[in-house]
């Protein structure tokens, strides 16, 4: 009777919450910080808007989506009779929050400076773009919660996970490598220590998490060479911005920023699925460890949050991580939730967050950014079957086109740049252009190129001419392949000149696929198919 009482009572902590606390907000400031150093250290954004008006209703969104876990943990534990139920692990996804800062924030900002815009009215125009981005994400995983299920049976695995595994290896493995290596030292020493605690599974010397002595080394040693002189060139002290006291209040602001995020569409929409997946693998994760939640209930809280966060100016969405087991592991209940959504949720209003992320690195940061990299490609891979590998590995490829688009304007004069884009040499269409195109909502395609390679491998050829056909239509409106410069929709009678060839010669070459692959589904099974 005294066992069952205490059950109905679950405590608020117990010793392994303040393990999975630890851990749980590293997660979160390592994300928060990649943000900033990629709007700020790369794209030049101001770092007052970055601060004072993003990391607030993030923060806010994270704090918002740890309360509704933790109440549904004691709610379970009571409802179960169990004092071990632990809660599900809520914070800032990488993979998209880094897409955000490299593929919409940042190149919004500099478009808008394109238009003539300065810098800080640049800088709101975008920060008003990521707050509608978040509601539009928000909407999509709301509606979703409710057929999540059926949507991912509507892909296969190796769709899903292929997608944003190009992300990840192309991405954002490659650009924050090259972040890490512009301070040889500090940079490479941290991920090497990084990859020795969390890959190789190594030990270390002192009783101390292994991501914290990557980040204390790795600062320790940049700021050390960089004082005595011996730090890469260019080393400098971060320019302090002064914490600011912000309350994340609900704003229309997104409103203003609906029309320039219609605009990324192709990339927001795949975003907010991938975290609908997501959300229906980690309830499973969380069940096959004994605590059994609500697939619903989980997709709607991350769809809460998301929602809250950017109503709030919010620019990065939540959800539940992948490691509920680990932390159920540590010991963690749920009072880590709490913890953690209280420190980064009341530290991002009153400024603690922005001034722990302001001195931290780009080098020491951008290494775990590269192991989440490696982690996302590791795992898409073995959670797929074998035989649809080389699917996958052809999804990655218009991943390498976006990044070349991203590149390619600051490699090459801008008048030589229209040059190459429209200029016709007799051996097809420009190769710039393919490359644009090939970029321009390089998510959905890799997805759609992957299912219908993995139909041919699975001998369900008709549903492969049906994805292409799909694509064929996508693509006449710009939802993949955009012939716009900035991968905007547009209307296919609207187009002229090379656009219009462009986007009709793509359409075409997926009707083309379509047809071949509904001829071939015709024939009749071979003897040695039929063996095997």
């Amino acid at each position: 009777m005294a066992s069952t009482s205490a059950s109905l009572r679950p405590r608020w902590f117990v010793a392994g919450d303040f393990n999975g606390f630890f851990g749980l907000v590293v997660d979160n400031l390592s994300i928060l910080g990649f943000i900033a150093m990629a709007l700020v250290g790369i794209f030049q954004f101001p770092a007052e808007v970055v601060f004072g008006r993003m990391f607030p209703g993030t923060a806010f969104g994270v704090l918002v989506g740890n309360l509704l876990y933790t109440l549904m943990a004691r709610r379970l534990a009571v409802r179960s009779g169990r004092e071990d139920v632990t809660a599900m692990p809520l914070g800032l996804d990488a993979p998209t929050s880094i897409g955000m800062a490299l593929l919409v924030l940042g190149p919004a900002f500099v478009g808008f400076k394109q238009q003539g815009i300065e810098p800080h009215p640049a800088a709101i125009a975008t920060w008003q773009l990521g707050m509608a981005a978040l509601v539009i994400m928000g909407v999509l995983k709301l509606v979703l919660s409710f057929f999540g299920e059926a949507v991912t049976r509507a892909l296969p695995r190796a769709a899903l996970l292929g997608s944003i595994a190009g992300i990840a290896l192309v991405l954002m493995g490659l650009l924050p490598l090259l972040e890490t290596l512009r301070s040889p030292v500090a940079g490479f020493v941290t991920l090497g220590l990084l990859l020795y605690v969390l890959i190789a599974k190594g030990r270390l010397p002192v009783r101390a998490p292994g991501v914290l002595v990557a980040f204390v080394v790795g600062t320790a040693l940049y700021y050390g060479l960089g004082l005595a002189g011996l730090g890469a060139p260019g080393f400098a002290l971060p320019q302090w911005t002064p914490p600011q006291v912000v309350l994340p209040l609900p704003t229309l602001g997104f409103i203003d920023g609906l029309p320039a995020a219609m605009d990324y569409l192709p990339l927001l929409l795949p975003f907010g699925l991938l975290m609908v997946v997501g959300g229906i693998n980690v309830s499973e994760s969380a069940r096959a460890a004994g605590d059994d939640y609500r697939t619903r209930d989980i997709l709607l809280v991350e769809a809460v949050a998301t929602l809250v966060a950017g109503v709030c100016g919010g620019v990065a969405q939540t959800t539940p991580y992948i490691g509920q087991p680990a932390y159920k592991h540590m010991g963690a209940r749920s009072g880590y939730t709490l913890l953690t959504g209280l420190f980064i949720g009341i530290g991002g209003m009153l400024g603690v967050i922005s001034g722990l992320v302001q001195w931290l690195p780009l080098a020491v940061l951008a290494p775990i950014i590269v192991y989440v990299a490696i982690d996302i490609t590791t795992q898409a891979f073995q959670a797929t079957p074998r035989e649809h590998a080389g699917a996958m590995v052809f999804g990655f490829l218009p991943s390498v086109a976006y990044l070349l688009a991203i590149k390619a304007p600051g490699w090459i004069a801008p008048d030589r740049l229209l040059e190459l884009t429209t200029q016709i040499d007799g051996h097809g269409l420009p190769e710039l252009a393919v490359i644009f195109t090939l970029g321009n909502g390089f998510i959905i395609t890799a997805m759609l190129w992957i299912a219908t390679v993995v139909a041919m491998i699975d001998g369900q050829l008709r549903r492969g001419a049906l994805l292409m056909l799909i694509a064929a239509g996508l693509t006449l409106f710009g939802l993949i392949h955009s012939v716009d410069p900035r991968g905007g929709i547009h209307l296919p009678w609207l187009l002229e000149g090379l656009p219009r060839i462009i986007s009709w010669q793509f359409a075409g070459a997926y009707v083309a696929l379509a047809a071949m692959l509904a001829l071939l589904s015709l024939q009749k099974p071979s003897a040695a198919a039929g063996r095997q």
